[in-house]
């Protein structure tokens, strides 16, 4: 089922209420508020630049709150990433059908995973389109960004990436959660076979030290696609049980969106508020469009001749 629009409505700045769910606090403008500062030297997303508003921007939105299985939403994600036109934009937030282990592109399956714990727990396994390390996804929102504007995101790994971490900022904020960015990725645990969640790299949101958001990122000349992993509730303990060497302290260096908030957040409710933190950040309002008939044909053919298909998932890497 894909969601529309209309079910995520919010107080209006002008205090009109509509069928609200969740009331969120403004963010202010820029010079008022952290999150509405720019924070670069060039062209700002933001809503003032230069003291001048800028445009805003419609971006196509797809919000899958029916689960799917781990190859068909790779295969969604790669559509998007392949069909974009010029200075295009989509967004899109889903769920997954049953806990899901998700390798990085160049990743060996056996130095970060144990095949048979996956095939007796029950667990899936995916390769994605992106670089990155393993992921668990289990009880979880996941969003994916792909892109051609140049306009907006800057034609480097880092800094659309901190771009996006700076909104998903803002829809941690509008929770009420104190967040921030990693400074800085910890040399050795690039090279390590650690699991994604172990340690934040560069520009990846932490709570107090625990990373929350996991993301990865595969650029074509100025195209990108990034996704990324948020946490509903705690999933160190089955993480545990899947990877080749266990580490007791896994569990402490994560966090879930539960766990920050001191309660249980629906993917719903969750997902509300990432949207409207894009929206805020960005400038920009939603066509929301789900996949057409002729699009999920070519969704279908990747799913079954790539990420269903066990040369693609289990393949060699060299190095």
């Amino acid at each position: 089922m894909t969601l529309p629009v209309d079910w995520l409505k919010f107080k209006g700045e002008s205090g009109h209420n509509s069928t609200v769910e969740y009331e969120l606090p403004k963010l202010g403008v820029a010079g008022s508020n952290p999150v509405a500062r720019s924070r670069w030297g060039h062209k700002s997303p933001l809503f003032f630049y230069g003291g001048k508003e800028r445009n805003m921007r419609r971006w196509r939105l797809i919000v899958d709150l029916e689960p799917q299985s781990g190859a068909r939403n790779m295969a969604i994600d790669e559509f998007l990433f392949n069909s974009l036109k010029e200075k295009d934009t989509v967004l899109r937030f889903y769920t997954w059908k049953r806990p899901t282990a998700s390798l990085g592109s160049g990743q060996k399956l056996e130095k970060v995973l144990n095949l048979e714990a996956c095939q007796r727990l029950g667990v899936d396994i995916v390769r994605r389109p992106t670089g990155g390390k393993l992921v668990l996804h289990h009880r979880e929102i996941t969003y994916s960004l792909c892109s051609s504007d140049t306009e907006i995101f800057p034609a480097t790994l880092d800094g659309s990436y901190r771009l996006i971490s700076e909104a998903l900022l803002a829809g941690l904020k509008l929770m009420g959660l104190r967040a921030e960015m990693a400074a800085l990725t910890d040399a050795t645990y690039a090279r390590s076979t650690l699991p994604c969640f172990a340690r934040p790299a560069r520009h990846e949101i932490v709570i107090d030290g625990r990373k929350i958001i996991g993301s990865a990122q595969r650029r074509l000349g100025h195209r990108f696609l990034q996704h990324g992993s948020i946490p509903l509730s705690p999933q160190g303990e089955l993480l545990q049980q899947i990877v080749p060497a266990p580490d007791p302290n896994l569990s402490l260096r994560m966090i879930s969106l539960e766990e920050a908030l001191g309660r249980k957040i629906e993917p719903r409710e969750a997902i509300s508020f990432f949207l409207e933190g894009f929206k805020r950040f960005f400038n920009l309002d939603w066509e929301e469009k789900p996949l057409t008939p002729a699009e999920l044909k070519e969704v279908e053919f990747l799913e079954k001749y790539r990420y269903n298909h066990p040369f693609w998932t289990l393949k060699e890497v060299n190095g």
